[in-house]
C-alpha cells in the first residue's frame, strides 16, 4: 500500500498543504496522513500514526524531505523504523525510493551530504561564538530555570514537589533540583 504523509509548519500555509495532499493522491497514495504543525516544537502524531500504519511491503511517501524529517538523524531513524517493518520510504522531490538499490544509494548520499553540511555549519557557529566571546559580545543563552528561582522557592515552600514544579513552570525536573540546591533548600 502506498501511504502518504503531508505536513506544513503553520495553518496559514494552506496552498502548500493542499498541494502536498493533491500530489500524494495523484502519486497513488491510498491513505494520506496530514498535519499542520512545526516539526521542531511538537510531537508529530500523524507521522507516528503513518509509521504505525505501515506494514510489510508498504511505502511511506512524502513530497519533500523537509516535510518529513527535522534533521538527517531524524530522517535516518524514520527510515530505520520503516525498514524494520519491511516498509519503504519514497520521497517525490528529490526522487528517492529506499525500496530499490539505487534509491538506497541516493538516500545514503543525500543523508551523508546533509550531515556534512550540518557539521560544517556547527563548526562555523562554534568559531563565531568563540570570536564573539573573545570580543566580549557573547553572553550565551539566558538561563530559564534560574530566572524563575523565586517562583520555584515559593512553590516549594507551598509543599509542591519538584516534579510538579517542573511541569507547572515547563522546565526540567533536574533544573528545579539544581535551583533548590543553589538556594540551600532541601529537595523534595
Amino acid at each position: 500500500m502506498n501511504i502518504g504523509y503531508a505536513r506544513t509548519s503553520t495553518v496559514e500555509q494552506v496552498a502548500g498543504f493542499e498541494a502536498q495532499i493533491r500530489d500524494l493522491k495523484a502519486h497513488g497514495c491510498e491513505k494520506v496522513f496530514s498535519e499542520q504543525l512545526s516539526s521542531v516544537d511538537s510531537k508529530r502524531a500523524q507521522l507516528e500514526a503513518a509509521i504505525d500504519f505501515c506494514r510489510d511491503g508498504d511505502v511511506l511517501t512524502c513530497t519533500k524531505l523537509d516535510r518529513l524529517a527535522r534533521s538527517v538523524a531524524d530522517l535516518v531513524k524514520i527510515e530505520e523504523r520503516l525498514n524494520a517493518k519491511g516498509a519503504g520510504l519514497h520521497v517525490m522531490d528529490p526522487a528517492m525510493d529506499t525500496g530499490t538499490p539505487a534509491g538506497r544509494l541516493v538516500f545514503n548520499v543525500i543523508a551523508s551530504i546533509a550531515q556534512f553540511e550540518r557539521e560544517i555549519m556547527l563548526t562555523r557557529q562554534r568559531e563565531g561564538i568563540a570570536k564573539a566571546r573573545n570580543d566580549g559580545k557573547y553572553k550565551g543563552r539566558k538561563p530559564t530555570a534560574r530566572s524563575q528561582a523565586d517562583r520555584i522557592r515559593s512553590l516549594h515552600a507551598g509543599k509542591m514537589k519538584a516534579p510538579e514544579i517542573a511541569i507547572q513552570l515547563e522546565i526540567s525536573e533536574r533544573s528545579v533540583y539544581r535551583v533548590l540546591a543553589s538556594l540551600g533548600q532541601t529537595q523534595c
